[in-house]
């Protein structure tokens, strides 16, 4: 007999799996009792926030909490606006860009309608489609000998919208999560000019910071030339404050008058607002943390492959490694350590594991513990 609670839920809701986080430090601790713990799982900035970000907040502290925030995050759209050059009306904001992608299902998927992404891309693109009760539509991923192993395929993703004229949404990663492939400007360029001007292209930069300058596409060009292109961004990763999830979309103004729409009131507190707000004052900090990254990146791909691994070629601040075989022993043994990371079963990869680019303590903390697992 059916739960009589569940009568009237949404058959896609009814279907979905709870997205599954990165363990917390906490959990790994309670589980096996240890204290010193280095997680590197949820791809989150080893450096944390700016300290003028720390300042701010401080001094917002003292303000009224008591009080909403400002519901049309007027100074933090202003500051974007005069970072990317854009108009303020062109901005939405989100809690953490998430809240973006959750924003774009409930405008343009639903039942008869299909969300194209690509195998082995960000979960919460199924998630949201599913949700929907739209049809998810996966274009398969490159081959695993290509340059960019598992990465989007975007003539997959072409062929696909000639098949199938009920796509309404478009998802595209780049670099992408969980692999760290990544697409060249002249490709993302192309499929746009191949995109049908009423689907929509989600276009997610969540990892744009660590990107070689030189591989970046123009994405603010292409907001002028195609309107019905919408740009993810966040505070999470290179901005270093993930824990007050705080992240933004560029796109045409009549797109973010939709976005704005369905949107929340005050999505964005107090404090993630300020602390937006000075992350993005504070370039150096990114500098900084981006120098890091692509530094220990390196070096965590390097001792990885010397260990007879396969690690594939990422532009984030993580790297994707196949252990040629079934990772979960791999990941247990790591968690026995105190390190905690991401096993890939969930995206269809179960000889992977993600490892996010820590502090180089922490990294040395990962390659001892996986040494001593492999050994």
């Amino acid at each position: 007999m059916r739960d009589p609670l569940t009568v009237n839920a949404l058959p896609g809701i009814l279907g979905l799996e709870a997205y599954s986080p990165g363990m917390p430090i906490e959990e790994l601790q309670r589980r096996l009792g240890l204290h010193d713990v280095v997680k590197l799982a949820s791809n989150e900035n080893p450096l944390g926030p700016s300290p003028s970000v720390t300042a701010a907040l401080r001094a917002a502290l003292d303000g009224n909490l008591a009080l909403y925030p400002d519901g049309s995050g007027h100074r933090l759209k202003q500051a974007i606006g005069r970072y990317h050059d854009i108009d303020p009306n062109c901005i939405t904001l989100g809690n953490g860009s998430n809240d973006i992608l959750e924003f774009l299902g409930r405008i343009y998927a639903g039942p008869g309608r299909a969300v194209l992404f690509s195998a082995h891309a960000f979960a919460v693109y199924s998630l949201v489609a599913q949700a929907q009760d739209a049809d998810a539509v996966v274009a398969p991923a490159r081959p695993a000998d290509d340059a960019q192993p598992y990465g989007h395929d975007l003539e997959a993703f072409a062929e696909a919208l000639q098949r199938r004229p009920d796509v309404s949404l478009v998802f595209i990663a780049n670099p992408n999560n969980p692999t760290g492939t990544f697409l060249t400007a002249e490709a993302v360029e192309a499929f746009l000019n191949r995109v049908p001007p009423q689907v929509i292209v989600a276009y997610d930069e969540a990892y744009y910071d660590y990107m070689d300058p030189s591989l970046r596409g123009d994405s603010r060009d292409w907001l002028r030339r195609f309107p019905n292109l919408l740009v993810c961004r966040t505070f999470s990763k290179a901005y270093g404050i993930a824990g007050l999830r705080a992240g933004y979309a560029l796109s045409s103004p009549a797109v973010a008058d939709l976005l704005n729409r369905v949107r929340q009131p005050f999505n964005l507190n107090s404090l993630a607002l300020v602390a937006a707000e000075a992350a993005l004052a504070d370039q150096a900090h990114v500098a900084a943390s981006v120098a890091l990254n692509s530094r220990e990146r390196q070096r965590l791909t390097d001792a990885c492959t010397g260990l007879g691994l396969r690690v594939l070629p990422s532009e984030a601040n993580f790297i994707t490694v196949d252990f040629g075989r079934d990772a979960k022993p791999v990941h247990q043994g790591l968690l026995e350590r105190g390190v905690i990371v991401r096993p890939m079963g969930s995206y269809a990869m179960p000889h992977f594991l993600r490892i996010s680019v820590g502090t180089e303590r922490e990294n040395d903390r990962f390659l001892d513990a996986l040494s001593a697992v492999l050994a």
